[in-house]
């Protein structure tokens, strides 16, 4: 059976560091081609040491599963700015605040990422988190310390630090 072989030009290369909006920071280790009805299809080959995972995404349609670029120093000191800003009140009906937020992770933009984890550290002081709601904020922040670590060249402990001295400013 002859495949016919698919094109479309990749935008990440292999040894990029990218994004997985609810994953994380990964790396692209290869982009490689797998047969896929009838035709060859190129895939990212991705690996999160985070989840210590490796997953394929078919190049044509990793922009639009949220895969993108790390972002820029400057990216990352909006997100962190967004940290120490005034927080809006949320809702108080934690179903609400929970889709509220996961849907804000799910965009993947640092920028959503910082507010979810700003929200949540707010409302964790004045009443503590539900089980679901504690897991959406801790992944938060691993994600908004992992990949700001990476674009500002810091390690992760300093990140972590400089987080919550911001976030522990606002009292």
């Amino acid at each position: 059976m002859i495949m016919a072989k698919k094109s479309i030009a990749a935008e990440f290369e292999k040894g990029q560091q990218v994004v997985y909006p609810l994953q994380g920071v990964g790396r692209v280790e290869d982009i490689e081609e797998r047969p896929f009805r009838g035709e060859v299809v190129p895939y990212y080959v991705m690996y999160f040491g985070v989840s210590d995972m490796t997953i394929r995404i078919p190049v044509e349609t990793a922009k639009e599963q949220g895969i993108r670029a790390i972002v820029s120093q400057s990216d990352s000191e909006k997100a962190l700015e967004i940290v120490t800003s005034h927080y809006e009140p949320v809702p108080t009906d934690w179903k609400l605040r929970y889709q509220m937020n996961l849907d804000l992770l799910r965009k993947g933009e640092v920028t959503d990422i910082a507010t979810v984890v700003t929200k949540l550290y707010h409302r964790s002081k004045v009443k503590e988190l539900p089980i679901l709601e504690r897991k959406l904020y801790d992944n938060a922040l691993h994600l908004l310390i992992d990949e700001v670590a990476f674009s500002m060249g810091k390690s992760k402990d300093e990140v972590e630090q400089l987080i919550f001295m911001k976030l522990e400013s606002e009292e």
